[in-house]
């Protein structure tokens, strides 16, 4: 049996980047591979490099309503059983295809597979290893532990569970992922497929708290409440990109502190409408005794 893979590639005024994304794409060098940019209408070099490779790959340019829509194009102008979805800035490690196809064909069980990834920074250097975890779903709500690159699914899934969240705008990837493996247990492979790319003007750095505002309205949505690790993160990310103090100087840690707490009480209350006497606690003990790990696990 020999499957065909669709390679989506979203993409939006990323021309420093995607010639990079290209080539890891092309030279896995895979048997009946079709690869689709879904381009939403770039003004930078972006189609400048793409035209390069007009033999190879097929491409359309044109302005769509996000991320998420331009992948949901792409697999909709694509025909190919697994779909792999990589952005324009990110890139693919030699012999991902090769490994995710045999898994594929010698498995028909296996629906969706991921791998290990890197964070890597604009000049391709690795920055550390994604905090890859085996399947769990119920951790899965607590936190992403899958790298969205790295990710190869069955287009059968797509057919029974949907497409990508186009209201999403940050987090359409954790969404999809948690949607299919209610249903789907997924396989992990211990090989990296590939590199994550974090730099400060991307969507997820560039926008860290947009980002997670948007995760914990779309658990909420999805699962009637927030989980509190999320809350936890929040709240300290909020704190620490709303106000000036610093919690490495010890003439403002109490402060800081105080707000802190003042704010994860806020963000529980909005998110959960009630504040219980052990939820209160749970919130003191965390930020005052952040040593107590063994308290954070019980939780």
């Amino acid at each position: 049996m020999n499957l065909k893979f669709s390679v989506i590639t979203p993409s939006f005024c990323q021309g420093r980047f995607i010639d990079r994304t290209i080539k890891s794409v092309l030279s896995q060098n895979i048997p009946d591979m079709e690869y689709i940019i879904c381009d939403g209408g770039s003004d930078d070099e972006t189609l400048e490099v793409i035209q390069k490779y007009s033999d190879k790959i097929r491409w359309v340019s044109e302005p769509d309503k996000g991320q998420a829509d331009a992948v949901n194009k792409g697999i909709s102008l694509t025909s190919g059983e697994i779909i792999a979805w990589i952005n324009s800035d990110d890139i693919y490690y030699p012999n991902a295809f090769s490994t995710v196809k045999h898994l594929f064909e010698s498995n028909s069980e296996i629906e969706v597979i991921y791998g290990h990834a890197d964070w890597i920074d604009e000049y391709d250097q690795v920055l550390q290893q994604f905090p890859t975890e085996s399947w769990n779903y119920q951790y899965l709500k607590e936190i992403c532990f899958i790298s969205q690159p790295a990710v190869f699914f069955r287009r059968s899934l797509i057919q029974k569970y949907g497409n990508l969240d186009a209201s999403l705008n940050y987090c359409m990837d954790y969404e999809l992922w948690l949607r299919y493996g209610e249903y789907v247990p997924f396989y992990q492979v211990p090989q990296k497929f590939a590199g994550s790319r974090m730099y400060k003007t991307n969507k997820t750095l560039g926008k860290r708290l947009e980002a997670h505002c948007e995760i914990n309205q779309m658990l909420k949505q999805k699962f009637g409440r927030v989980p509190d690790c999320w809350l936890f993160a929040y709240s300290l990310m909020k704190v620490e990109e709303t106000t000036n103090l610093n919690k490495f100087d010890n003439t403002q840690l109490r402060e800081f502190t105080k707000v802190l707490i003042h704010t994860t009480l806020e963000e529980f209350y909005h998110y959960q409408n009630q504040i219980s006497a052990k939820l209160l606690l749970k919130i003191i003990f965390w930020w005052l005794f952040p040593h107590l790990s063994w308290f954070r696990r019980s939780s």
